[in-house]
């Protein structure tokens, strides 16, 4: 498979952008495991190869359990994510794959039960950036690990 469009340097400015925001959500109040959950959780609906690999990638690199990110994909039956997850995973689904309802009042309610307001805002643009992400990956077909040098994610002993 090779690259078609390559955006960082056919739009270095917009991807910068998208970078930023990437960053910005570093500084969150979202821990490091569910982020990694959300973003493995919408490259996956969105069968963006490039962005689970990756994902997984630092999910382990960030001491991520192996058998969870196996169970990301069932992660409604298996026992090995907290409800606080369950609610987060839930909202990435409703958001990547939006429908004529949206996020219902009870999904939202659940979601409340376990993130305050600002949490819920923070999930939701780590839900829309990734969904970005995975779309312009979709669109260049950057190979799976093609990257992983150069973001460090050779480092993963996942091969």
């Amino acid at each position: 498979m090779s690259t078609r469009v390559n955006h960082y340097q056919a739009a270095p400015a917009l991807v910068n952008t998208l970078m930023n925001a990437s960053a910005a959500l570093k500084k969150s109040s979202l821990t490091p495991t569910l982020k990694h959950l959300i973003d493995l959780r919408a490259s996956q609906l969105n069968g963006c190869a490039f962005c689970v690999d990756m994902h997984c990638k630092e999910a382990r690199m960030a001491g991520e359990r192996e058998l969870r990110l196996h169970h990301v994909a069932v992660w409604r039956e298996s026992p090995l994510f907290s409800a606080r997850e369950k609610a987060a995973l839930a909202l990435t689904e409703a958001l990547t794959h939006i429908d004529k309802t949206g996020v219902s009042d009870a999904l939202y309610q659940e979601a409340r039960e376990h993130f305050t307001e600002a949490q819920i805002a923070e999930i939701a643009f780590a839900i829309a950036i990734i969904n970005s992400w995975n779309r312009l990956q979709l669109v260049s077909q950057m190979a799976p690990g093609s990257q992983d040098a150069a973001f460090g994610l050779d480092r993963a002993g996942l091969e």
